[in-house]
């Protein structure tokens, strides 16, 4: 026997195989604009967007948006992937690609640094903005792992200055998402010629892609 299920608006529900409640086409169709609303705005203007414009954008409320994906931090978990995490994961994997560490570090900080620039949303990954968010601090953390081990394997090498830290990798990464978050974007000609100024200093010699 199938057991209906009625939900708040008085509409029976019927659950899937699992007992679980399956929405209703309607309320799909409202996570699915949700959904694509979000990434949108979210790769704009990052994840502190207002809720408003994605429910604006959605041609739904508010309270639906808290309804459904249980207001910002579970719509940034829905979307997360598709706002920052395949790129941010993509210029990692590039880089560990990269066999000479000199060129690994170069090209992973200026490829960091442009999306940033690019990406609002990596911006607040950096920061830790939204703490209850798992997926970002995932995300958050795997890029601190990666950080660690480019200071390691740089000092190695002998090809970092030597009182480069691990912290100071963060610290120019965080301090580069403030500034772009709270600052504003520099023109991109003034922002490539500084990210060649931080290579420059941090590398024990210039870097070939600066």
């Amino acid at each position: 026997m199938i057991k209906l299920i009625v939900n708040a608006e008085g509409s029976f529900i019927v659950p899937d195989s699992h007992g679980v409640p399956a929405l209703r086409s309607d309320a799909r169709r409202n996570v699915d604009r949700i959904r694509r609303a979000a990434v949108q705005i979210f790769r704009d203007r990052g994840f502190s967007a207002p809720l408003e414009e994605v429910a604006a954008a959605a041609d739904v409320s508010k309270a639906t948006i808290f309804n459904r994906l249980g207001g910002r931090v579970g719509l940034i978990d829905a979307v997360i992937d598709e706002v920052v995490a395949v790129e941010l994961r993509t210029v990692i994997e590039d880089a560990q690609s990269i066999v000479e560490i000199r060129e690994r570090i170069c090209s992973y900080i200026d490829a960091l640094r442009d999306l940033q620039y690019r990406l609002p949303a990596v911006n607040d990954v950096l920061l830790q903005e939204y703490r209850d968010s798992e997926p970002l601090l995932a995300l958050c953390y795997a890029g601190t792992a990666f950080h660690d081990s480019l200071v390691s394997q740089g000092h190695a090498a002998g090809v970092l200055a030597p009182d480069f830290t691990p912290e100071d990798f963060q610290a120019l990464a965080r301090d580069n998402a403030l500034a772009l978050k709270h600052g504003g974007r520099p023109p991109r000609a003034d922002y490539d010629r500084r990210t060649a100024f931080v290579l420059g200093g941090i590398c024990a010699s210039s870097c070939a892609s600066a």
